[in-house]
């Protein structure tokens, strides 16, 4: 019995031993991934992404947030930002302004970014705005054309996107080479679409053309046919259309259907002429279109080797080649904040990132980005000055114009 008890004694100090010796382990170990994660959160910085993942601009958002993914990974591969990796936090605005506004609060207050690329359509970035007013956090904007975006007074925006102002007006030399006489107009009804309608109709009335339907749509409506009835009444000789991709297959396709003879030209540079020539095809044809970016064409560009940088990245990433006039939205985004970080000199606060904004000149996929001031006097927000170029659908191809 006393031998029993006296090896019974022995294991329980065994087994005091080893658990004291695991738990030093553990404690170790939980110490070790303390320093780590601090290590890590050192090395790193952040740039929190809202984009429209699902709902009616998924496509578009999808292929935003692919470009912003290829940038960091090609800065990170080449050493970083002075040695920092960058590290995308992503959300899904839902492609609705009251989600993106949430996103916006998530990524500022629980993620800690100190910097945004947002939010695709005008009237998310809008919703995003006051947050960023409220937090001091600056955001790159890559796709929002709406000019209230940089004349309401938000120090903390920053558009490499042209706004519908500027389109207009590179378009303005081609109106009377196209022989416009009258045009109507169909635009998504947010700020996207109104926005791109309102400067694109006084821009044709200066011309000297006849304004006839001006009618707007759902974003996420399918039935064109009773928009179109009118448009086609109207008699007009050019149609412009805002949208999307998605939508705007949809209007290629009903437009045949009822037999619309007018040309149709799209405006916003977001509708993938690629996709529109495999989901649309016959009904494609004719139909011109205003873009950001020449993939079919990189010895247009101005920059052709970043350009080709974005496009072999792209390429590898085995991503649909119908995103790449979108995607390099969020690959000259990210290029752009990772510019202003370096130039920052370490500094990773909002207001020392909005400051090193103003100074940047990066040589991007649409063009030279350095930032000119729009809006009131003390509360600028910064507007790049980006390419615009005029593509058609011809035979199932994409003709240089």
């Amino acid at each position: 019995m006393t031998a029993l008890t006296t090896v019974g004694e022995n294991k329980s100090e065994g087994r005091g031993l080893m658990q004291r010796s695991f738990l030093k382990a553990l404690l170790w170990a939980a110490g070790a991934l303390v320093l780590a994660g601090a290590a890590f959160a050192q090395d790193t910085v952040k740039i929190g992404v809202t984009q429209p993942l699902t709902g009616a601009f998924a496509a578009d958002g999808n292929y935003v947030a692919q470009g912003a993914k290829l940038a960091a990974e090609a800065i990170n591969k080449a050493g970083g930002v002075d040695g920092k990796q960058i590290q995308l936090v992503v959300e899904d605005n839902k492609s609705n302004p009251t989600e993106a506004a949430a996103t916006a609060e998530r990524l500022i207050v629980q993620d800690k970014v100190p910097v945004m690329l947002g939010a695709w359509g005008s009237s998310l970035t809008l919703a995003v705005m006051p947050k960023l007013t409220e937090y001091k956090v600056p955001m790159v904007v890559e796709t929002s054309s709406s000019g209230k975006i940089t004349t309401s007074g938000n120090p903390y925006i920053f558009r490499i996107s042209p706004t519908s102002e500027m389109e207009a007006k590179a378009f303005a030399p081609l109106v009377k080479t196209m022989g416009i006489k009258k045009a109507d107009f169909l635009a998504t009804n947010d700020d996207f679409g109104k926005g791109s309608m309102l400067e694109f109709t006084k821009m044709l009335k200066a011309n000297g053309v006849a304004i006839g339907a001006s009618e707007t749509m759902a974003e996420d409506a399918t039935d064109l046919s009773a928009q179109l009835a009118k448009i086609k009444a109207s008699g007009g000789d050019t149609i412009f259309v805002t949208t999307d991709v998605k939508q705007l297959t949809l209007i290629l396709k009903q437009a045949k259907d009822q037999q619309v003879t007018a040309r149709i030209i799209t405006t916003g540079g977001s509708v993938s002429p690629d996709q529109l020539i495999e989901q649309a095809a016959d009904a494609a044809n004719g139909s011109y279109h205003l873009v950001f970016f020449t993939p079919w064409f990189p010895d247009a560009v101005k920059n052709p080797d970043a350009a080709q940088a974005f496009m072999d990245a792209w390429k590898a990433a085995k991503y649909d080649v119908g995103g790449l006039t979108e995607g390099f939205r969020g690959w000259d985004g990210v290029y752009t904040i990772a510019a202003a970080l370096k130039d920052a000199g370490g500094k990773a606060d909002g207001d020392s990132i909005a400051k090193a904004l103003w100074g940047v000149h990066v040589k991007g996929v649409n063009g030279d980005i350095a930032f000119i001031k729009q809006g009131p006097e003390g509360k600028e927000s910064g507007q790049s000055v980006p390419s615009v170029y005029l593509v058609k659908i011809d035979g199932g191809k994409v003709v240089r114009q």
